[in-house]
């Protein structure tokens, strides 16, 4: 097994290394986060994201399913939870980031292995991300914020769609575009018109 020690950006070829979308969702952050927040990094992959926030907020929790990436995230110094997306978590948290896995996978297309868990969406792109949508407004404080990294591949108007459908309202902050896709991050938080209703 690769030791996630050996340099300051090495991960185990497990786990995901930190690319284009991992510094944009990154870009994004950095811009969000306040010193007071309680920071949810969900999908952590190799710590990059969360590693890069500690200190600026009140604390950083991180969660992967994959083992090598909790064992690559911790070596970074992130608080680094084993579980699917946020299961056993309670919050609340002021802000939740997530990188998910959103290229379109068909069954055929698998590679079953731990790095499958940060690629593979499903046949729209959006497997995971509809269950994170479903779920994350029962570890988001109030007036928490999410920030999630989609591309043009994954539909960001359908995933709009699916943040709307939870009581969301979300926008686009940060955009990157790359040779065959474009990068997102969407910003949702719960619509405040809607929460007393």
């Amino acid at each position: 097994m690769t030791n996630c020690r050996q340099e300051a950006d090495a991960a185990p070829d497990q786990v995901y290394p930190p690319a284009e979308d991992s510094f944009l969702l990154l870009r994004a952050a950095l811009r969000e986060v306040r010193p007071a927040d309680r920071v949810l990094e969900v999908g952590t992959g190799s710590g990059y994201v969360g590693a890069s926030v500690l200190g600026r907020a009140a604390s950083v929790v991180a969660t992967d399913i994959n083992p090598y990436a909790v064992e690559c995230a911790r070596a970074r110094g992130v608080a680094t939870v084993r579980t699917d997306l946020f299961a056993g978590l309670s919050g609340p948290f002021d802000l939740v980031l997530f990188n998910p896995p959103y290229l379109p996978t068909l069954p055929e297309e698998r590679i079953d292995d731990w790095l499958e868990y940060a690629l593979d969406g499903g046949p729209t792109g959006r497997a995971v991300i509809e269950r994170f949508v479903a779920d994350v407004g029962r570890v988001l404080a109030p007036f928490g914020r999410v920030l999630l990294l989609v591309s043009s591949l994954t539909g960001p108007d359908a995933v709009r769609e699916l943040f709307a459908g939870q009581g969301f309202v979300s926008f686009i902050v940060d955009s990157e575009p790359l040779e065959d896709e474009t990068l997102y991050v969407l910003r949702a938080m719960r619509d405040v018109c809607r929460m007393g209703a």
